[in-house]
């Protein structure tokens, strides 16, 4: 199981990018997805994660309705497109996989997942 994140880069206050994660080894369509980031001395947060059923998308209120996730299960790649960047959104941003069946994305960003990829850096100046 491989995941590698790309996408990520220098952006000014109210830009967009869109974040991409090609997996290997695994078919995306039978996973929960998410994507997770990590700014220098936090904790990691998940910004956005749907089950494996693809019934529930989550997103804490700190992104929702900026970070938009979504699938191409014939690419076996996962996106994740941000808008509206704000300073406060500098991290490493992480994709991540998990086989469970049983959780809700929301509990996926809470706890975690089974696999992580490589990171992307976004930095958003000001």
């Amino acid at each position: 199981v491989q995941l590698q994140a790309s996408g990520g880069g220098l952006v000014q206050v109210g830009g967009s990018l869109r974040l991409s994660c090609v997996a290997s080894g695994f078919a995306l369509a039978d996973y929960a997805i998410g994507w997770f980031r990590q700014a220098p001395g936090k904790e990691r947060e998940g910004v956005s994660c749907i089950n494996r059923r693809g019934t529930d998308i989550y997103s804490p209120d700190s992104v929702k309705g900026r970070f938009t996730i979504s699938r191409d299960n014939v690419k076996n790649t996962i996106y994740l497109q941000i808008d509206s960047l704000k300073p406060e959104d500098t991290a490493n941003y992480y994709c991540a996989a998990d086989p469970r069946p049983v959780y809700s994305g929301r509990y996926h960003c809470e706890n975690g997942m089974r696999y992580f990829g490589k990171g992307t850096q976004v930095t958003v100046s000001s």
